[in-house]
């Protein structure tokens, strides 16, 4: 039910969940004109302002979901604006950071302003865009990097097309710090990864399934830490998922290079066992690991050494699914599910809820520059209150998303939104 923003919103009585001072404490939000005006114990609701009763349950910032594909333009038919758009107000996010690789390609300040305006008209919550890092992210040619910043560019990053040529990269990368751009690697060596769909070891071998090493990862992180020490660039690693990976991450911070890193929440919470009997939904890039690796994914987020929680949101049609595995698109839709899948950390006394909104709003906001992920006077309106308790069975055909490919279809969840505001607005759920 939508409400006018500029009216006055008041939370009564709920668990407010601070990501930036990591605190949970019951209280009460007041929100004017759109924005956050109070926090605390004692408030009053002022006259005339709307009274939202969260009956002492969660109030948090909206998630900043980066890395979110969206078919638009030239895959329309698996993801559009409007439908990731009602799919993430669903799942609490409330800002989409959308990836350049479509088709075509993000990486000209034309495009650019094209799908920030399509964007802007269908869908009802923020969305921003990561431009290309190359042109065409081909990994030849780097693109315009000051005129996509202009033209309102994020972040800049070819997605999971390693650059190969480290000339080409480097020259990127110094460009970038000449400007206080941030890069996005995905780090993989390249070769050893071509062509696997499941992590090496007993498993794989077991069922016939081409396979990576996990050090595959460490190797291409190595790389690009080498580069970053070299440029003093800001880098971001999309996605570490290996346990072996995380030692190379804790050093560069130690030493000072500019440099986070995030994970996908199907890598927080599936393992290899999960692919099964070649269950399609489960083949992922980089592929799901091992129990141990996924384990120490989890205490790398607890102890804030890997700083984001992502969907990677990644949609896919039914007949690029129903293939052999090998053959088969990589790839799981996330905006709704990343939510119920995350309190699954929580429900397990693994991660906290405001290190887990710390990861999945506050720390993407703060590498982006945005404003977003707070829950803080003066910061926007932009809220999730939810039920982290409430049991469901996910389906995946009930999914907004235009794709269902969703590797949670049929398990039992915990936790669902009761209502998403952008700006003051509420545009999911009924309060």
């Amino acid at each position: 039910m939508s409400a006018d923003p500029t009216q006055g919103l008041f939370f009564r009585d709920a668990l407010l969940v601070d990501p930036e001072a990591l605190r949970e404490s019951r209280g009460h939000l007041l929100v004017e004109g759109g924005r956050i005006a109070a926090i605390g114990p004692d408030l009053t609701p002022p006259e005339g302002a709307r009274v939202i009763d969260c009956a002492g349950r969660p109030l948090a910032p909206g998630i900043v979901d980066l890395g979110v594909k969206i078919g638009e333009p030239g895959e329309r038919h698996r993801e559009s604006f409007g439908t990731a758009g009602r799919a993430a107000a669903a799942g609490g996010v409330t800002t989409i950071i959308a990836r350049p690789d479509t088709e075509p390609a993000i990486d000209t300040p034309e495009v650019l302003e094209f799908v920030t305006r399509r964007a802007a008209a269908s869908a009802p919550v923020r969305i921003r865009h990561m431009a290309a890092l190359t042109k065409g992210r081909a990994g030849r040619e780097m693109t315009e990097i000051g005129f996509l910043l202009d033209a309102g560019a994020v972040a800049f990053t070819d997605c999971d097309r390693v650059v190969t040529d480290t000339k080409v990269l480097s020259r990127a990368l110094a460009y970038a710090r000449s400007l206080d751009a941030l890069v996005i690697g995905h780090p993989q060596e390249p070769g050893l990864s071509k062509g696997a769909a499941a992590t090496s070891g007993k498993f794989a071998s077991l069922r016939g399934l081409p396979a990576v090493s996990p050090m595959a990862e460490r190797m291409g992180l190595d790389r690009d830490i080498g580069l970053i020490e070299m440029t003093g660039a800001r880098y971001h690693a999309d996605q570490v998922t290996c346990a072996r990976t995380l030692p190379a991450l804790e050093r560069a911070k130690r030493n000072g290079l500019r440099v986070t890193a995030g994970v996908s929440i199907h890598h927080l919470t599936l393992n290899e066992f999960d692919v099964g009997d070649y269950r399609t939904f489960f083949k992922l890039t980089p592929p799901l690991r091992a129990e141990e690796d996924r384990l120490a994914m989890v205490e790398a987020v607890a102890s804030g050494l890997i700083d984001v929680i992502c969907s990677m949101h990644t949609p896919a049609d039914e007949e690029s699914k129903r293939l052999p595995f090998e053959e088969a698109a990589a790839g799981a839709v996330g905006l709704e599910t990343m939510l119920p899948a995350a309190l699954r950390l929580h429900h397990a006394g693994q991660v906290g809820l405001a290190r887990l909104f710390r990861a999945m709003s506050y720390a993407p906001a703060q590498l982006l520059g945005l404003e977003q992920g707070r829950l803080a006077a003066g910061a926007p309106a932009d809220l999730v209150l939810f039920d982290p308790d409430v049991p469901f069975a996910m389906d995946r055909f009930a999914l907004r998303s235009k794709s269902k490919n969703t590797p949670f279809d049929g398990q039992m969840m915990q936790g669902k939104v009761i209502a998403t505001f952008v700006g003051g607005l509420c545009v999911f759920g009924e309060v």
